[in-house]
């Protein structure tokens, strides 16, 4: 795979820094995460879901916060308390991890639940008046047009 070195474009842009930032690290496959796996799909018209295969997990062993755009899902396995345990096959992953979703302007989490091991997690989007697009009516100064005449000499 080709790296475009996007550091002339820093030069020339205000305020872009971060999403010059993002596409150089598209391109670096060994920072992929692949631990939990999860859906985004869309519900309604501005409306989401998250959901993330979090087997093994309880409520207590997760959280969900929101800060400044973005989406933060941590889960921290509890040690648990007793005689150890030999597998002979172990698929179901006990690793701590931290998924981390960029959220878009006026995005807010509704709920978050858990259910059969999959935790649901329902965004919306609620654009503010102020923001929406209005139409502005077009009205002209005078209702007829002024008639221009000349002085006789």
């Amino acid at each position: 795979m080709r790296h475009f070195d996007f550091s002339p474009l820093y030069r020339s842009t205000v305020g872009f820094d971060r999403l010059f930032t993002m596409l150089d690290s598209l391109g670096q496959p060994d920072q992929a995460q692949t631990y939990p796996p999860y859906n985004i799909e869309r519900t309604g018209e501005d409306a989401y879901r998250i959901t993330m295969a979090v087997a093994g997990f309880d409520e207590a062993e997760l959280s969900v916060e929101a800060r400044e755009n973005t989406l933060t899902i941590k889960g921290e396995k509890s040690e648990e308390n007793g005689e150890e345990t030999q597998f002979l096959h172990r698929g179901i992953a006990k690793r701590a991890f931290e998924r981390r979703f960029q959220l878009a302007d006026h995005v807010e989490i509704r709920a978050a639940s858990l259910k059969n091991g999959l935790l649901h997690v329902d965004l919306v989007r609620e654009i503010p008046e102020a923001a929406k697009p209005r139409r502005i009516a077009i009205t002209s100064l005078s209702s007829q047009p002024k008639q221009i005449e000349a002085q006789n000499a």
